[in-house]
């Protein structure tokens, strides 16, 4: 009978419903089912009694009474608990084991993947994937005591990700860090990214944009950094090297200085903004970089910069790329105390502007990370 009670009871998830509550009570306080006047008692119909009387049966509540027809005893509850709780507490016992089982063991690999740690060098580690990524950044988020620093280059954030951000960099500052991000101008014009920012400022965190950043980057309490892998695998390179991660803050704290702070879109000059990435994409065009460097570079979509593009050789009376590079030149929009783009790509239609690229660090790793939040 045990055996079936636990079947009939965990198989179907069966809840006593209000007629069967009725009915055992009435057997337990009577010692019998006397069907008419507990269906007057009750409100019931014989129908439901008897559909009651024998789903109490089957889950051992009640049982008659062997020498004595047409009485019905009621059964401890608590026993019938134990036979049917009882198969499901080995199973959760088996399973601790198994658990226990698992845990020794990776725990054992783990003292093999230490002992490794310690005899190689540890100030450089990759990781190879997007899971793996979002809990070494969640873990980095969890222990880091003063200070984040993160460039993310790109103008959209999904409304999902600044949802998740937003719990996560509340918990930071909350803990009292400190936390700065880099955006490309572009992410001005994001109503989530607008949203987000403005919220979180109001928390405490400072936010700036700038035309162009040296990549992506996310770096705690100047110890630890994170760079994207550079093979675009959606993995992430950990530096610990005290020299490098020192370098990548010196480079933050340069970008940030020529950055402008981003607390309230209304309130920071967007027309000033658009007109500095005009400027920005006509210096990049003169000097040869191609449309999909440029959007990469200033964190638009390729749309929009042939868009901006198109608008400036309207502007500039240019019917060509070239004519659009001379008219710039012409007119002073090209002068000398304007920072020349560091990392150019040759456009035929744009000869007299030739250079060499260097490709910049960037990459997608913030996008799928734990710190998407980390990495808003």
């Amino acid at each position: 009978m045990g055996q079936q009670i636990g079947d009939d009871v965990l198989a179907t998830g069966h809840r006593l419903d209000a007629v069967e509550v009725a009915v055992y009570r009435w057997v337990a306080q009577h010692g019998c089912l006397a069907t008419a006047q507990l269906a007057q008692a009750e409100e019931l119909s014989e129908e439901q009694i008897h559909r009651a009387v024998e789903r109490l049966e089957r889950l051992g509540l009640i049982q008659p009474d062997a020498d004595e027809d047409g009485r019905l005893w009621a059964v401890d509850p608590h026993l019938v608990a134990a036979v049917v709780t009882g198969p499901l507490k080995e199973s959760i016992r088996q399973q601790q084991t198994q658990l226990r089982t698992v845990h020794d063991q990776f725990a054992r690999l783990a003292e093999y993947y230490g002992d490794g740690l310690r005899s190689a060098p540890s100030d450089l580690s990759t990781i190879p994937g997007p899971t793996e990524v979002r809990a070494a950044l969640n873990r980095a988020a969890d222990e880091c005591r003063e200070e984040m620093l993160t460039v993310q280059p790109g103008g959209t954030r999904r409304p999902e990700v600044l949802k998740e951000a937003l719990a996560r960099d509340t918990e930071l500052l909350r803990r009292g860090v400190t936390i700065r991000t880099l955006y490309h101008h572009t992410a001005r014009f994001n109503s989530p990214s607008q949203a987000y920012v403005a919220t979180v400022s109001a928390m405490g965190a400072e936010y700036r944009t700038a035309h162009q950043l040296f990549g992506r980057a996310i770096i705690f309490d100047r110890k630890l950094a994170f760079l994207p892998d550079h093979r675009g695998t959606w993995g992430a390179v950990v530096i610990r090297q005290p020299s490098v991660v020192h370098f990548l803050c010196n480079l933050f704290e340069q970008s940030w200085a020529l950055a402008q702070p981003f607390s309230d879109a209304a309130e920071d000059g967007l027309e000033s903004v658009a007109k500095d990435l005009d400027r920005t994409i006509l210096r990049l065009l003169a000097a040869g970089v191609k449309d999909e460097t440029i959007a990469r570079r200033l964190g638009m979509s390729l749309r929009t910069v042939r868009r901006h593009i198109a608008d400036i050789m309207q502007m500039l009376g240019a019917e060509s790329r070239f004519q659009a590079g001379v008219a710039a030149a012409t007119r002073g929009l090209l002068s000398a105390d304007e920072p020349r783009p560091d990392v150019p790509e040759t456009d035929a239609r744009a000869t007299a502007f030739q250079a060499t690229e260097t490709q910049a660090v960037d990459g997608p790793t913030a996008e799928v990370s734990a710190r998407d939040g980390v990495a808003v």
